[in-house]
């Protein structure tokens, strides 16, 4: 018997605590201040963005193209060849 009234008592404090989150979340006063909160974000973008200094292009003539000559051989692998090679 005592443990289904504990068993009670805890599926009631979990069923008042989701209503009253609901109630909260979908609540005049919660929707007014998230939607002020987001407007004053908005408002502090556009007057840091106003603020940023433009920094100028110093990456012109960065890369370096190294001509490769065709003229050296590369050695072929072949790794079968090695293993039998290997004695």
């Amino acid at each position: 018997m005592l443990k289904e009234i504990k068993y009670f008592i805890f599926i009631f404090i979990i069923c008042l605590f989701l209503f009253l989150t609901g109630r909260y979340y979908f609540s005049d006063t919660n929707k007014k201040n998230s939607y002020r909160s987001l407007q004053n974000i908005d408002q502090k973008i556009n007057t840091y963005s106003k603020n940023i200094p433009i920094l100028e292009d110093d990456t012109k003539n960065i890369i370096e193209y190294v001509e490769q000559s065709s003229t050296k051989k590369k050695k072929k692998f072949n790794f079968w060849k090695l293993l039998e090679t290997n004695e």
